[in-house]
Parts: structure tokens; sequence; C-alpha cells
């Protein structure tokens, strides 16, 4: 199992203080729960290998977990226009590395501050801390991967800057203890693939149809 480096701290930590603390103590009872707790840790960080599907027209979920919003509105932040909203919520189980919905570019990242809602919740996109990502297509199509903080979540950790270049399914960032991701695409060509309720993987899942648009 591979773990993702933002992890290490956390798994390593309890291991380490609980087998100081257990043997200066005689304590087992310590002993074990740091090891319980660092493997509990080592699970949450885990970042398997993700292979998306050869079709450059599909966008790809970029979290796993559970779709809990499709919705029409008009995003103002990048896109301009209107727009399909997919919102996936991850819980602690989920493997919580976030991925590139799409092979193109970063346009424009940004952080925007806010509260620690329960991320389920319609309105946790609207108050809740936030970490955009604009990415565009190579085909010029736009989109939106918002990361979205929740009531155990605490920090949202990009792996990419502005300007860099991404392929489908790379990891782009992650958020740390069950939170929620939200997609946005324009809504005049897109076929949704999913509906409430799906359980979908980052990386592999396909949400939207979006043919390919001629330069």
């Amino acid at each position: 199992m591979v773990i993702n480096k933002e992890g290490l701290p956390y798994v390593f930590g309890p291991g380490l203080l609980g087998a100081v603390v257990g043997h200066f103590t005689k304590r087992k009872d310590l002993l074990y729960g740091g090891l319980l707790a660092s493997l509990a840790c080592a699970w949450f960080f885990r970042d398997p290998d993700r292979y998306p599907p050869f079709d450059r027209e599909l966008v790809i979920s970029p979290a796993d977990g559970r779709i809990v919003a499709i919705k029409k509105v008009k995003e103002e932040k990048f896109l301009e226009q209107e727009a399909y909203q997919i919102g996936i919520f991850m819980n602690v189980f989920d493997v919580h590395v976030n991925r590139a919905p799409v092979t193109g570019r970063i346009v424009k990242t940004w952080h925007e501050p806010g509260k620690f809602l329960p991320a389920d919740k319609d309105e946790a996109f609207e108050q809740n801390e936030k970490r955009y990502f604009a990415i565009e297509r190579l085909d010029g199509t736009p989109l939106l991967v918002v990361q979205v903080a929740g009531l155990l979540a605490r920090r949202t950790v990009p792996f990419v800057r502005e300007g860099d270049e991404v392929l489908a399914s790379e990891r782009i960032g992650m958020i740390k203890f069950g939170s929620r991701v939200d997609i946005f695409i324009p809504e005049d060509k897109a076929r949704v693939l999913v509906n409430m309720g799906h359980k979908v993987r980052a990386g592999e899942s396909p949400l939207v149809l979006y043919p390919w648009q001629k330069k």
C-alpha cells in the first residue's frame, strides 16, 4: 500500500509516541493504541494508482466518494456561463487524493477562507473554506474543480501550481480527514453520466461526456 507523503507525520507520529510512552510507563495499552492509530492513518492516507479511461471526451471524477449534488448553475468565478455542478462527498474511509478530471493546463488556483460545516450539506459549498483549480482541457474547454473543507477537514493541500500541465487522473491535491469536491463544466453540450447517490472513484469513474471542440 502506497502512502501519500502528506500523511507520513500522521502515520509515524502516533506509533512512535505510543512506543516511547509505553516503554517508559510499562503500559502496553498505550503502545497498542499508538500502533492502531498509525495503522488507521496509513489507511486514510493511502494513495493507490488509478488508470483513466482512454477517451478524451470523458470528464472523470476528481475524487472518491458519493454523488451528493447534480444541478445547473451560473458559474461566475471562471467559466462565466451556465454549467453543471457535480458534488462528491468523501467520507473518512475514502481515498482523499484528488485528481485531474481531464488532460490540460492549470490556468489558475486560489484559496477562499470560510466555515467548516458538514460537507455533505448544500450550504457547505457556499459557506465553507475552499480551494479552486481552474483547468483548461486541450481543446479549450474550461472546467473548475473545487476542494471544499468539511467538519473534520481543516486543510486543503495543492500539488499543482498555475501554469502546470496535467494528465487526466494525475494527482492535483488532497483534503485531510473527510470533505467534498465539486466540479463545474459548461452545460451546453455536456451529457451527465452519473446520478445522485452513485459511488465514484477518482481518476477512473466517468462523470460527464463533453464533445471535443474543434479549434
